[in-house]
């Protein structure tokens, strides 16, 4: 039988934990695997390293520490920006979803994290940064 290698293309059911064991993420919730390619970059690498060697229909746990998932909380992406700077039409809220772009174009999805008088603190740290990740995972088809 053969094990997941890099470059394989394979679909794997997940679910993603925090270590407090509040489930964030799931494919078999959804009923659909996540289908990538391995070496590709597309997922962090402790999942994608969780994941070589296993066979179909192999199932484990994997801990990722939070530097092999989406790295330490990065104290430079909080930011306190001027409400003035905001379009008009936003009224923030702690907790509230942005998007703003970066100086070449990139998008980054930002948090609210705090509404002051004349200006707003934004994260724009994964949400899921500085945290470790544990994933039940089996590994559905080698394709």
């Amino acid at each position: 039988m053969s094990q997941v290698k890099k470059d394989d293309t394979v679909k794997v059911h997940y679910t993603g934990k925090l270590p407090d064991g509040q489930v964030f993420d799931s494919s078999v919730k959804r009923g659909e695997p996540l289908k990538f390619t391995m070496g590709k970059g597309e997922l962090i690498p402790g999942f994608e390293n969780g994941i070589i060697n296993m066979k179909v229909n192999e199932k484990k746990t994997i801990n990722i520490p939070k530097e092999e998932a989406y790295g330490a909380i990065r104290d430079e992406l909080v930011q306190e920006v001027p409400k003035n700077q905001l379009p008009d039409d936003i009224k923030p809220e702690v907790g509230m979803g942005l998007v703003s772009k970066t100086q070449n174009g990139q998008d980054i999805n930002l948090v609210v994290k705090d509404v002051k008088e004349d200006s707003i603190v934004v994260d724009g740290n994964h949400p899921l940064a500085g945290k470790d990740l544990t994933f039940e995972l089996e590994v559905v088809e080698i394709l």
